[in-house]
C-alpha cells in the first residue's frame, strides 16, 4: 500500500464476525432479542466495496466466531460472554452451522478465519495464511468496532501490514463505543468511508 493507494492483488478486506447468527433473522442474536439498526445496516453498505474489490481482483478475508462444541455438543463458552450473553447455547456459532456461516449478501469470501476470542490473530492460521497469499494491507469491516473490529486491526498493526478502517463499514451496540474507538484507532490507520474505499479501489483498474 502507498501514502495515496493500495495494490489490489495484496489487498484483504477484512468481514469481521458478519454471520448469521449475529445478524440474520433466524440467528442466535435476533433468537435473544440482542439486534441493532446500525449493524444490520452493514451487509448493504459492505457489498459494493466488496464487489469492487473482488472485480480488481482482490481478496475478501471474513473471519468467524466459533463457539466450540464440547462433550455432549453443549459449546465451550466464556464465562464473561455466558454472562453477557445467555441465550447462547448448543449449535449456536457452531463450525459449519448456518449461523456460524458468512451472511449470504457478502459471499463469498475467499479465506475464512475461526476466532474464539476478540482477535482473529489469537490462536488462529490467520497470520500464516494471509502471508502465504502474499496480503499486506488489509481493510477492516465488521463487528463490533470496540471489539472483534479494534482487537484484529491493532493486531495486524503491530505485525506490519497497511491496514484501513471503514468508518462507516463497520458498527457497535453503542454509538459512542464505536464513535471512540475509530477516533481511537485512527492514530493507527487510515480511516475511510465505504464510498471513499470503493472509490479508491476503482481508482487502481488499468485504463
Amino acid at each position: 500500500m502507498t501514502a495515496a493507494g493500495l495494490t489490489p492483488a495484496t489487498t484483504a478486506l477484512v468481514l469481521v464476525d458478519l454471520q448469521n447468527d449475529f445478524i440474520h433473522a433466524d440467528g442466535a442474536y435476533a433468537r435473544g432479542g440482542a439486534t441493532s439498526a446500525a449493524i444490520a445496516a452493514l451487509p448493504a453498505r459492505l457489498a459494493p466495496v466488496a464487489d469492487a474489490l473482488r472485480a480488481a481482483g482482490g481478496w475478501i478475508v471474513s473471519t468467524h466466531f466459533t463457539l466450540v462444541p464440547g462433550r455432549g455438543g453443549a459449546p465451550l463458552i466464556s464465562a464473561h460472554l455466558k454472562e453477557l450473553r445467555p441465550f447462547l447455547g448448543r449449535g449456536d456459532f457452531a463450525p459449519g452451522s448456518f449461523g456460524h456461516a458468512l451472511l449470504d449478501e457478502l459471499q463469498p469470501a475467499d479465506i475464512a478465519i475461526e476466532k474464539v476470542a476478540y482477535s482473529a490473530f489469537y490462536m488462529s492460521r490467520m497470520d500464516f495464511v494471509l502471508r502465504r497469499a502474499g496480503i499486506d494491507t488489509l481493510i477492516f469491516a465488521g463487528i463490533v468496532t470496540n471489539g472483534g473490529v479494534a482487537s484484529t486491526l491493532r493486531d495486524a498493526h503491530v505485525r506490519d501490514y497497511g491496514t484501513m478502517l471503514l468508518s462507516d463499514g463497520c458498527a457497535a451496540f453503542s454509538a459512542a463505543a464505536h464513535d471512540s474507538t475509530v477516533a481511537s484507532l485512527g492514530t493507527v490507520s487510515r480511516v475511510l468511508t465505504c464510498a471513499e474505499a470503493a472509490a479508491l479501489i476503482g481508482s487502481t483498474a488499468p485504463a
